[in-house]
């Protein structure tokens, strides 16, 4: 069926479940942001292949919702569906819900799925539209349609050693347990797929890039039970989480386990990542104590053990980076190179190392204009051959046993225009903006995110998504609940969380520009004012001095970026042979 068709025969089901519109968002079970192809039904019912957006279904009419690091890709994806793009970052675009509550008349009734829909969500819905819109949230129409759909994935799933998570799980669930008595609970239910890893210090391979399994977690005072597909519990694995005091129980089993919960019960319940329908499984006399899950905060501050592991996973894929400029530069005009082969041979050089898992997202490498779509994926029809000018942006990471890893570089190819040198150097300064600034403590993403920016806004220009997230241990490339964004956070940046730094400059038909390192938050002085704090990069890669027009930094800019890549050289000089220490002393202006 093409897209036409999959929207046509969702129609006839609508009316046939009396239903005026129905909604597809991009989650899985788990509120999940990158999930596995079993989970892709806004992508099956749409062909936009992006991993954040929202698809609506109307009788007559559809759209898809999605951010600003897609709206390039979106346009070019959903030509000719039928489906139409809003715009979701922009302000004069109303939100799905908003456009509902206008389009649809008073008494009509919408379907969803409760299963891929957060209880904050479907709550959300339910106070916007009372009186005038029904939700059956029992609707899985797409799975109804969807012909051959990819089975939920049951890989095996493995311990990740207390050497590189630094706690044990018995540390964690007793801390866990300190947190849930300091709110009143006595039992929590933990759906989100990366703290139920964290947690138990198990990994698994149910989504792509993301090391984790698909299970649930309820921790009461005195036991845990992780539901999971018993088949991918491995006999040793099983011993040691039984020996440590958790119970495997079948995942389907969570639902009846929050049925049998009781009036002198309160559990513990984040409704923005547990889905509608569990919430609805609670029994009703169990009192809901609701806040953020305490392993997102826990998790997110790592400990020494975890950055000296994080910082030897960089090394190994600051390596590999190394390796691949210098094949690139070296190897253009000899041999033909695409995008793809230039992907290809990244993760080649990834995975050389024994502690590679594998790649912590799928690789965006764009030439000149393909680089002005963030999310941009290069196929065998879209793929460019490079040539000897313009930048080639690639954006990339690597999971390691030791950490995960999260690197943008511009590579100047050759003649630049005045126009792109600006631009890489005008990113450039927000990079060194942040990676410099000392903040006092209690300041939030949100406080530092307009540094970034400042002197890209200098110049009439902006870019239409975050500045920073954070990054896991092993775990998901996106990690909250810190960031740096215009979004409003009110997540104070504690010593030992991880966060990207990487503004960027994106326009249509022309380049998108981005330079990306992972920094820790750190304790700087303490003065009668109060504790200071500032970032250390933890990345190890040159930033191409190709791109810079020297004329727009300052003296202490020009300082800082001579001193990066001196550490770069300094850092990763021992891993090198002779031609590649050469070669590396000549980028990083040695």
């Amino acid at each position: 069926m093409d897209i036409q068709e999959r929207v046509a025969k969702l129609r006839k089901l609508m009316t046939e479940h009396g239903l005026a519109a129905y909604i597809i968002p991009s989650s899985d079970s788990h509120l999940s942001e990158y999930v596995a192809d079993h989970f892709k039904s806004r992508q099956w019912i749409s062909g936009f292949t992006g991993s954040a957006g929202t698809v609506v279904i109307t009788l007559k009419d559809a759209g898809l919702w999605t951010d600003g690091r897609y709206y390039i890709q979106a346009e070019r994806q959903l030509r000719n569906s039928g489906i139409r793009l809003f715009k979701a970052a922009d302000p004069q675009v109303p939100s799905y819900t908003e456009w509902l509550k206008e389009n649809l008349p008073e008494g009509s009734t919408l379907g969803l799925d409760g299963h891929v829909f957060s209880a904050k969500q479907l709550r959300d819905m339910e106070k916007e539209w009372a009186g005038r819109i029904t939700i059956k949230f029992d609707q899985d129409l797409v799975g109804q349609l969807w012909q051959e759909r990819p089975p939920i994935p049951a890989a095996d799933i493995f311990v990740h050693d207390v050497s590189y998570a630094g706690r044990s799980r018995v540390e964690k669930l007793n801390e866990l347990r300190q947190q849930m008595k300091g709110k009143g609970a006595n039992v929590h239910v933990l759906t989100a797929l990366d703290d139920i890893a964290w947690l138990l210090n198990i990994r698994g391979a149910d989504v792509p890039n993301n090391p984790v399994t698909i299970a649930h977690v309820l921790v009461t005072e005195d036991a845990c039970t992780l539901c999971i597909d018993p088949g991918k519990v491995p006999a040793p694995v099983k011993a040691e989480l039984e020996r440590d005091g958790i119970q495997i129980k079948d995942y389907a089993a969570v639902a009846g386990l929050l049925q049998g919960l009781g009036g002198d019960d309160a559990v513990l319940i984040d409704p923005e990542s547990v889905n509608a329908f569990l919430d609805h499984a609670i029994h009703p006399q169990t009192k809901k104590i609701e806040g953020a899950n305490p392993t997102a905060m826990l998790k997110a501050v790592k400990n020494e053990i975890e950055l000296d592991n994080l910082k030897t996973s960089n090394i190994h894929d600051g390596v590999a980076m190394v390796r691949f400029i210098k094949w690139l530069k070296t190897t253009l005009g000899k041999e033909e190179i695409t995008e793809l082969s230039a992907e290809d041979t990244l993760e080649t050089l990834r995975r050389a190392n024994k502690e590679c898992v594998g790649l912590s997202f799928d690789t965006i490498a764009g030439y000149k204009d393909h680089a002005a779509m963030m999310h941009y994926k290069a196929t065998p029809e879209s793929a460019y051959t490079l040539a000897a000018e313009g930048f080639l942006l690639v954006d990339s990471g690597g999971q390691y046993f030791g950490g995960t890893t999260d690197i943008t570089r511009t590579i100047v190819l050759g003649p630049l225009t005045e126009e792109e040198k600006r631009d890489f150097t005008l990113v450039l300064k927000g990079h060194i903006a942040l990676a410099t600034v000392k903040f006092l403590y209690g300041a939030t993403g949100s406080n530092l995110d307009v540094l970034a920016r400042q002197p890209i806004w200098k110049y009439g220009m902006d870019y239409k998504c975050g500045t920073g997230h954070g990054v896991g241990m092993f775990l998901n490339v996106h990690e909250g609940p810190q960031r740096l964004s215009q979004t409003p956070n009110t997540v104070k940046l504690e010593a030992g969380m991880i966060l990207t730094n990487e503004p960027g400059i994106y326009k249509e038909g022309k380049h998108g520009i981005r330079t990306e390192n992972m920094m820790v938050v750190r304790k700087a002085e303490e003065t009668e004012f109060g504790q200071f704090m500032g970032f250390e990069a933890v990345t190890y890669c040159p930033i191409d001095l190709g791109g810079v027009d020297q004329s727009l930094l300052t003296e202490e800019e020009q300082t800082w970026l001579d001193d990066y890549n001196k550490m770069v050289y300094t850092t990763l000089e021992p891993y090198l042979d002779a031609e590649e220490k050469a070669w590396l002393a000549q980028e990083c202006g040695r």
